[in-house]
């Protein structure tokens, strides 16, 4: 397993040994260069940059470019000419970072361009290109790289998190589909307007028969009271009647 390490360790530095490897330390000696068009150099963030070179359309900090592509952007864990390079937040980088690939090397090597990255002579917000980013991630998927940093004159020890590649091709979409409305017309065979076709279509509502309400029960009559009743009735008047007389006269004898 030592032995298999090492022969690929080994087989990787041969490679970045030859002409690949000279190319890539000639771009990165020419590089950085100031900002482009900005009096003496100004400061450019890696955002405006990355949008410039690449053409993909996001706004925005770098960390928000990811989650902004879904569904407008191809991405993928791919490197390709042309793709950008989405970093995650990582340590003192809190924003992220986007960088665009300017070549692909081989399966774990690419030239990236981008800005605000390297402090050169004191400064910062300058473009570097063409300069190497290395794949370092178990996998090879890209999740991980080490990129180019000019103070050094060499590779960064830090693997930076990386998100996947954003491609500039666009997510094609589906078109909403047409609806076409006849135009009214006398002639019976012209055919019919939307709305026609669409009560033409549409099932008639159910008709509800209305509910029957029983009549109202007539109220009951009361029974007439019977003659012993009635007789009941007029004797108690009677003797209130007398009670009353016998009442008066009492008053009298008093």
């Amino acid at each position: 397993m030592k032995h298999a390490i090492s022969y690929t360790i080994a087989a990787f530095v041969a490679v970045l040994s030859g002409p690949a490897m000279a190319e890539m330390a000639e771009s990165e000696r020419r590089n950085p260069v100031a900002a482009p068009g900005t009096p003496g150099g100004e400061y450019l963030q890696c955002v405006p940059y990355a949008r410039q070179v690449s053409g993909v359309r996001i706004f925005g900090d770098a960390h928000t470019w990811w989650e902004q592509a879904q569904g407008r952007y191809a991405r993928g864990s791919t490197p390709r000419i042309g793709a950008v390079m989405a970093f995650e937040p990582h340590r003192n980088m809190r924003l992220g970072h986007v960088a665009a690939v300017s070549r692909v090397i081989d399966s774990r090597t690419v030239l990236i361009r981008h800005a605000n990255w390297s402090e050169i002579d004191g400064r910062r917000g300058l473009i570097e290109d063409d300069v190497r980013a290395v794949d370092v991630s178990p996998a090879n998927d890209w999740s991980q790289v080490r990129v180019w940093y000019a103070p050094t004159d060499g590779l960064g020890t830090t693997a930076w998190p990386v998100r996947g590649f954003i491609y500039p091709e666009r997510t094609p979409t589906m078109a909403a589909p047409r609806v076409q409305i006849a135009a009214r017309s006398n002639n019976s065979t012209a055919p019919r307007t939307a709305q026609a076709q669409l009560r033409a279509v549409a099932p008639a509502p159910a008709r509800v028969a209305p509910a029957r309400v029983a009549p109202a029960a007539a109220p009951a009559r009361a029974a007439p009271a019977s003659r012993n009743s009635d007789f009941a009735a007029a004797m108690a008047m009677d003797d209130l009647v007398a009670e009353g007389s016998f009442a008066g006269s009492f008053s009298g004898l008093r």
